[in-house]
């Protein structure tokens, strides 16, 4: 019996032991083997990770007006549990059907949604129409909700509903379809999709930071507990070349056209021609931002044909040959040809004028006029020649992308393999460019024969400490024709405008300012790559004021209803409504002119009024109203002295210098085209030395 009692310790005792050492074995592996491991995951129980989101840098235009920016944004959440048991299913799918436009089959399904175990769920999002609704809406939600706590209140003595919303962000283009090609939009999940939404995200999205912290169970901080703050950093702040004044001047002007019309698509882009900031960029059919999922909107709406289309321009290519026979003074503005056709060294099928009988034997100059597709093919083919031509249209940025801050830039390389393809491209014709680059190229004859890169970003900014971190600056590619050539080629092409009798751009023609301009119409192709004369893309091409340009502008409509309708019918209205609308706005003043007793037209030259201790805004309306242009010199607000004095006689598309302040820090006014004489005047009122080199 004792035997057995000490075989039964012994045995206890020993798988005690086996138990304990497997208990020892087990706390070494934990502690020590596994240590590391158990302690990662024990601190990632006990910390708690808050994200920090970065807000998305705003769009704004040139004027600091937002185009696009962060707002609250709300999306509405069911839970089915809840709402079952308060029995009030009927009443929010009726609410919300009311306030967001969802089907109430489908809001029915969510708040009678159950888990595979046949529960009511417990969380459910309003899908799309709840998601990221606007403080509107959310008012509406709001207001739902207590009416239903009212009704709760009543009968339950409860307030919690089953319907609820989480604040989040949204992206908001407060100007609606306004610049929406150049903007792009970003999607509900915060992707951006397009425009420079995407192409500029690396500088708009910004970097998310975080808060981790020890927490207790219900994630409250530990107290004296270690934390790790890592602050966000906010997305740059982008300031656009674009006027949204000049925008909206571009918009209004399409729709009516495009209404007449009923074309495929149209497009207008405006820029500086001095500096090739772009003012404005639109295209039709457009779309809303805010509402880029709208079954309404179809693929072709997002496209920005700007940049991404090429076409066949027709005759507003001729600018290109017109400059290069200029600069090669080739062009004899009062030599005759004979109008009608012309035949291709080596063929046997003529090409033709736009009227194939032509008009006679007729000056070059009035075959710029009348866009005689025979005077172009001589300067082009035979005067200039395949490979001077090839040179000029390489030069003015043809067959190469002109590098804007957009996406999708495409270009289509230029060979001119044959005499028939050197003689057709020499009026536009078997050649294919992007708007953005027949723009360039126009400016460059504008500004003085420079051809420059076009800019739609002017500045780039840290919101948290408004420093400048990026600027664009006027980038000259090259210098393609001379100052006296891009200045001859421009008093042709306003003669183009100005006569109101033979010009094809007569329609362009502007009262009070000088306007340059060329129009195009190229026929499309059908399937078996024959011309389809019931088809064509028509445009019209410019800058103003001629002495001065301040806007060049292109506008094409692709394929109007009206197949007689050509680019001086259909696109210059659309140029001339905006012009005249931009340049008052642009404070550029229109030029007067009267009669003489012998019948004459000459211009009026207004004296310069008294300025002088005036405020320098009633000073610049009294300019404006007289039609007068105007720089002001310091940072004062009232007029100290003027130049040229009062009572002097203005000559046409001379300024007036109003000086505001004196101090021993002034800016020097840029006096490029001012006369010696009225140079040394404008410094004398700085108080400037000067010392002159050369003559003239």
């Amino acid at each position: 019996m004792i035997k057995r009692i000490k075989f039964r310790t012994l045995l206890l005792g020993g798988f005690i032991t086996i138990i304990f050492v497997v208990l020892l074995i087990r706390v070494f592996l934990l502690q020590v083997i596994n240590g590391d491991e158990w302690h990662v995951r024990a601190v990632a129980l006990w910390t708690k990770t808050v994200p920090i989101p970065a807000s998305r840098g705003m769009i704004t235009d040139r004027n600091d007006d937002i185009l696009a920016s962060d707002v609250p944004a709300y999306t509405v959440i069911v839970n089915p549990a809840v709402i079952h048991e308060n029995g009030l299913g009927d009443e929010i799918v009726e609410g919300l059907h009311k306030i967001l436009g969802k089907a109430e089959g489908e809001l029915k399904a969510l708040v009678t949604a159950k888990d595979k175990d046949g529960n009511y769920r417990t969380n459910r999002e309003v899908r799309n129409e709840g998601w990221k609704i606007d403080e509107t809406k959310k008012a509406q939600i709001d207001e739902l909700n207590n009416e239903l706590k009212v009704q709760l209140n009543k009968e339950k003595k409860v307030l919690e509903t089953g319907l609820d919303m989480i604040k989040e962000q949204k992206r908001y283009y407060p100007k609606g379809t306004l610049a929406a090609h150049i903007l792009g939009y970003i999607n509900r999940d915060g992707e951006a999709v397009a425009g420079l939404e995407a192409s500029e995200d690396s500088y708009l999205k910004g970097t998310s930071g975080l808060m981790k912290y020890e927490s207790d169970r219900q994630g409250d901080q530990l107290p004296q507990a270690n934390m790790v703050y890592k602050p966000a950093v906010n997305g740059k702040n982008l300031k656009l070349t674009i006027d949204d004044t000049i925008q909206y001047f571009i918009e209004d002007a399409m729709k009516e056209t495009y209404e007449k019309y009923k074309p495929i698509s149209m497009t207008v882009i405006a820029a500086d021609p001095k500096t090739m900031d772009i003012l404005g960029m639109a295209n039709l059919p457009t779309f809303d931002p805010n509402t880029y999922w709208d079954p309404a909107n179809e693929q072709k709406d997002f496209f920005n044909y700007a940049v991404k289309a090429t076409y066949e321009p027709g005759s507003t290519f001729k600018i290109v040959t017109l400059a290069g026979a200029v600069q090669e003074k080739l062009f004899n503005p009062n030599a005759t040809y004979q109008s009608g056709q012309i035949y291709v060294k080596g063929t046997h099928t003529p090409l033709h004028d736009i009227v194939r009988s032509g008009w006679g034997q007729i000056t070059y100059l009035e075959g710029v006029k009348r866009s005689s597709n025979v005077a172009f093919v001589k300067l082009g083919s035979e005067m200039l020649g395949k490979d001077r031509l090839l040179k000029y249209i390489k030069d003015f940025g043809f067959g190469q992308k002109t590098g804007i801050e957009l996406p999708g830039e495409v270009s289509t390389m230029i060979n001119l393999p044959g005499p028939v393809e050197v003689a057709t491209a020499s009026y536009g014709h078997g050649v294919s460019v992007t708007p953005i680059q027949q723009l360039a190229a126009i400016s460059a004859v504008a500004n003085g024969g420079k051809l420059l890169k076009p800019h739609i970003i002017k500045e780039v900014t840290d919101p948290d400490t408004g420093k400048v971190t990026q600027s664009s600056k006027t980038d000259v590619v090259r210098q393609v024709i001379s100052p006296e050539a891009a200045k001859e080629t421009s008093s042709y092409l306003e003669q183009v405008v100005a006569d109101q009798v033979i010009g094809t751009g007569r329609e362009a023609y502007i009262d009070g300012y000088r306007v340059a301009g060329k129009t195009g119409t190229a026929v499309k192709y059908g399937p078996d790559k024959n011309p389809d004369y019931s088809k064509s893309v028509v445009s019209f091409i410019g800058f103003a004021p001629v002495n001065d340009p301040k806007i060049a502008l292109i506008v094409i409509v692709d394929q109007p209803n009206d197949p007689k309708a050509g680019g001086g019918k259909v696109a210059a209205p659309i140029f001339k409504k905006i012009v005249s609308q931009a340049l008052p706005y642009m404070g550029v003043p229109k030029a007067t002119t009267k009669k003489t007793a012998d019948g004459k037209t000459t211009v009026d030259r207004p004296a310069a009024p008294t300025l002088t201790k005036l405020a320098v805004k009633d000073a610049k309306q009294k300019l404006l109203n007289v039609g007068i242009d105007f720089e002001t010199i310091g940072k004062g607000t009232s007029v100290i002295r003027q130049f040229p004095a009062a009572g002097t006689p203005m000559i046409p598309g001379q300024r007036i210098y109003l000086l505001t302040e004196e101090t021993d820090k002034m800016t020097v006014p840029d006096l490029k085209g001012e006369s010696l004489r009225d140079a040394l005047d404008i410094l004398t009122l700085l108080k400037c030395s000067v010392t002159v080199q050369g003559e003239g």
